[in-house]
């Protein structure tokens, strides 16, 4: 069946900073990325590594996806893409895996019973049924929780306030080392690596139609992941009657009035924010 698209959202944690979310969306497909802050001096040219392969992907996807693929084709076409931009734009080969550009995703495709759910990482989906349920999908939920433990910890090691502008350098060596770790056993992100693509977690959705869903980047997520503003019924509820717009200017409120993270432990004071929300048609 197909979607029916009822709002759109994506603005930048930083206005003087790249956006480094992404979304797209066909007839039967949505997509969000969520470009990872990148560790080092850019290898694309531009001023994000992040910033281009959310883009990148996003346009890619989509235009695969109307081509006829099917999604994990499309994926795999997509990193295929991505792979000879990325070694024929770079400034330089990578030093270690740390610098390859990376994203999250929460990915939909409409079936003939509802719709495959497919992410990476910490972008999800909410899910309200015709019936009233709300249904989670992906890993933001647990995956967020344990990021603020992570800042917080980090944080306290090192004697900084855990999202000041400054603290990045402090936090540097760890998270290069997680993302060390990253496409291999099973730690796969959205990447120039047509590897990838088979190690996508993939979720088939039965949902009737009149159903709807929000696909979000962690970002956006926050409210209720990290904030505790909403849970994940009373989000989607908001979404539907006063729409992402008005989410997002909560979102910045929450963060501008505990802008170090002494009260929200984070790595940055605002992350890019990125949604769609849509109705099974």
């Amino acid at each position: 069946m197909p979607f029916e698209i009822l709002d759109t959202l994506s603005i930048p944690g930083n206005a003087l900073k790249p956006n480094d979310d992404a979304f797209g969306h066909a007839d039967n497909a949505a997509v969000v990325l969520d470009g990872a802050t990148s560790l080092g001096e850019p290898l694309m040219p531009g001023d994000s590594d992040a910033a281009w392969i959310a883009h990148f992907g996003a346009r890619r996807l989509i235009a695969h996806i109307n081509d006829g693929d099917a999604p994990v084709d499309a994926l795999r076409h997509t990193f295929e893409d991505a792979k000879k931009s990325f070694e024929a734009l770079r400034k330089r080969p990578m030093k270690e895996k740390w610098e390859l550009p990376f994203a999250s995703m929460a990915f939909a495709f409409a079936t003939s019973a509802g719709f495959d759910f497919l992410w990476y990482g910490d972008c999800a989906g909410l899910l309200h049924r015709a019936g009233g349920a709300i249904e989670v999908l992906g890993e933001s939920f647990e995956a967020k929780k344990r990021e603020s433990g992570g800042a917080a910890k980090l944080a306290k090691e090192r004697g900084v306030a855990p999202a000041s502008d400054t603290n990045l350098p402090e936090f540097l060596p760890a998270l290069r080392m997680q993302r060390n770790n990253l496409n291999s056993g099973k730690k796969w992100v959205f990447s120039p690596e047509p590897r990838a693509a088979d190690h996508v977690n993939c979720k088939p959705v039965a949902a009737a139609r009149g159903s709807t869903l929000l696909l979000a980047s962690d970002g956006f997520l926050a409210l209720a992941t990290d904030y505790g503003r909403y849970t994940p019924h009373t989000l989607m509820a908001k979404a539907m009657t006063k729409g992402l717009g008005f989410l997002a200017d909560e979102l910045r409120e929450i963060e501008d009035a505990d802008p170090q993270g002494h009260k929200h432990p984070r790595f940055k004071k605002s992350d890019d924010a990125t949604a769609v929300l849509l109705r099974l048609a």
